[in-house]
C-alpha cells in the first residue's frame, strides 16, 4: 500500500547502539545422521535445523565466529560477505532471529540446497516477525555439511542490512533504520512519526502496537530491491507499506515495514511529509482488519481521510486530478477499481484512484460519522471473500446500496470539487 508522492515524551529520538555479546562455544557441530564412514549419508531435516538453530543464536549474541561456523571453510567470498552482513547487524536491536526449514532439494549424499524462512523480530517494536525465504545450498565434508551459498529464493526480497551499514535512530513511537542516510535525516523522520502516531490513533481508535519501524534506504533502486519489485514503479512514490493481508480477515503472523523512497520523499515539504507518513502508518494501525475481502479504494481511501482529516485545505487542492476531471465533466462512473492503483501505469489515473477512494471514505465519515466509517471498514474486512464484502457491509452498516452509495458519491464530487 502507498502514496505517491504525495506522545512525545521529552529529549526526541536517540540514536540506538548495541553492544556486541559474548562468543557463543561449540557451536553448529551437529553432525549427519550416519556414521562418518558412511559417504552417502543425505542431509536432514533435523540436522539442518539444529544447526540453523545455533546459527541464529550467535547472530543474537553478535557471535561473529560461531555464526561463520556452519560455512565452508574454503567458502573466502561468502564467509566475508556474511561477516559483514553480522556486523551490519550490531545496531540493530534484535529481539528473535529463527530459521524454519521449508524443504530439502537436490540430494545426491553430498550435495544439497534447502528452502528456509527467516523470521526475525525487532526488539520493542516487532509483536510478530518479518519474515523472508532465502535458499541455502550446502556440500558434506567428513561428516559435517556446510553453506556453501545463501541467497534469496525466488521472489523474495532483500534486507536492509544487505545493502549497507544500518544505522538505527530511536523516537518515542518510532525507530527509523538507514542505510547511506544521514542522522538527521533519519531523526526528521522519526519525529514525524511520532506526530503521526496520534493522528492515526485518532482516526482509529482500535487496538494497535502505535510503534511503528521505518526504513530508509540509499536510493530508490535500494527500495525497489527490498521490495523484490522494478525500480521504475517507485520513482514517483514517496513511500510504501509492507505487510500481508489475510484471506477471511485474519491476522498474518507478520510484521509490517514502512519503508521511505529517499529521493520522492525530500521533494515534499513538511506537510507533504506529514501526510505521507500519516498515511502510511494509518496501513500499520488498520492492517488487523484489511484482508483480501477489502478494496483498495477502501484502505488507500481511508488512510488518506486518516493522514488529511486535520488538515484545513480545499478538497481540490488535496484532489487536484480528479477535481479537473469533475469540471470537464468526465465525473467517473464508478468507484477505482483495484487496477486504478497500479504503480507503473498512468500516474494522472493513479492520482485520481487514490482521490477517489480519500472522498469516498470522506462522504461516509461526513454524512455517517467515523465511528460507522471505522464498523464499515471493519465489516468489510471480515468478509469470507472479495465478492459481495462491500455490498453487504454497505447495507449491514450504512443501510444503503452499492448503486445508491456509487450515485451519493458521484454527487459528492461534484459538490466538493465542481
Amino acid at each position: 500500500m502507498a502514496v505517491r508522492g504525495r506522545d512525545a515524551r521529552g529529549g526526541g529520538p536517540r540514536t540506538r547502539r548495541r553492544a556486541a555479546g559474548p562468543l557463543l562455544a561449540a557451536l553448529l557441530t551437529a553432525s549427519a545422521c550416519a556414521s562418518p564412514g558412511d559417504r552417502d549419508a543425505s542431509l536432514t531435516t533435523g540436522v539442518l535445523d539444529a544447526a540453523l538453530e545455533r546459527r541464529a543464536a550467535a547472530v543474537l549474541a553478535h557471535d561473529r565466529a560461531g555464526y561463520l561456523d556452519a560455512l565452508a571453510p574454503g567458502a573466502t567470498a561468502l564467509r566475508a560477505a556474511q561477516r559483514t552482513e553480522l556486523d551490519r547487524l550490531a545496531d540493530v536491536p534484535l529481539k528473535s532471529w529463527t530459521y524454519d526449514v521449508r524443504g530439502i532439494t537436490q540430494q545426491d549424499g553430498r550435495r544439497a540446497a534447502a528452502e528456509v524462512e527467516l523470521r526475525y523480530r525487532i526488539d520493542g517494536y516487532d509483536t510478530a516477525p518479518v519474515a523472508t525465504r532465502r535458499v541455502l545450498e550446502l556440500k558434506r565434508d567428513g561428516d559435517r555439511w556446510y553453506i556453501t551459498a545463501d541467497r534469496p529464493a525466488k521472489g523474495a526480497s532483500g534486507q536492509l542490512w544487505q545493502q549497507g551499514d544500518v544505522e538505527v535512530v530511536e523516537g518515542d513511537r518510532s525507530i527509523v533504520l538507514g542505510v547511506g542516510r544521514s542522522a538527521e535525516e533519519l531523526r526528521q523522520i522519526a519525529d514525524t512519526v511520532d506526530l503521526a502516531v496520534p493522528a492515526v490513533s485518532d482516526a482509529w481508535p482500535r487496538p494497535w502496537t502505535r510503534r511503528v519501524v521505518v526504513l530508509v534506504p540509499e536510493s530508490v533502486e535500494a527500495m525497489a530491491k527490498l521490495l523484490g519489485s522494478p525500480e521504475t514503479a517507485y520513482r514517483g512514490i514517496a513511500a510504501v507499506t509492507t505487510g500481508e493481508v489475510g484471506g477471511t480477515g485474519r491476522r498474518p503472523a507478520l510484521a509490517d515495514r514502512v519503508i521511505v523512497n529517499p529521493q520522492a520523499y525530500a521533494t515534499l515539504g513538511s506537510f507533504g511529509q506529514r501526510i505521507v507518513l500519516t498515511h502510511e502508518t494509518t496501513h500499520v494501525a488498520t492492517r488487523t482488519s484489511t484482508s483480501t475481502a477489502t478494496p483498495v479504494w477502501l484502505s488507500e481511501g481511508f488512510a488518506d481521510w486518516a493522514a488529511y482529516r486535520g488538515e484545513d485545505r480545499a478538497a481540490d487542492t488535496i484532489a487536484p486530478e480528479l477535481a479537473e476531471t469533475v469540471r470537464a465533466g468526465r465525473t467517473p462512473a464508478g468507484l477505482p477499481a483495484d487496477r486504478d492503483f497500479g504503480f507503473d501505469g498512468d500516474p494522472a489515473k493513479l492520482a485520481g484512484a487514490y482521490e477517489g477512494g480519500w472522498l469516498a471514505c470522506a462522504l461516509i465519515a461526513e454524512r455517517w460519522g467515523k465511528e460507522k466509517l471505522i464498523a464499515f471498514y471493519e465489516t468489510v474486512g471480515a468478509h469470507d471473500g472479495r465478492e459481495g464484502a462491500v455490498e453487504q457491509a454497505l447495507e449491514a452498516v450504512l443501510a444503503t446500496t452499492l448503486d445508491r452509495f456509487t450515485a451519493d458519491w458521484r454527487d459528492y464530487l461534484a459538490t466538493r470539487l465542481g
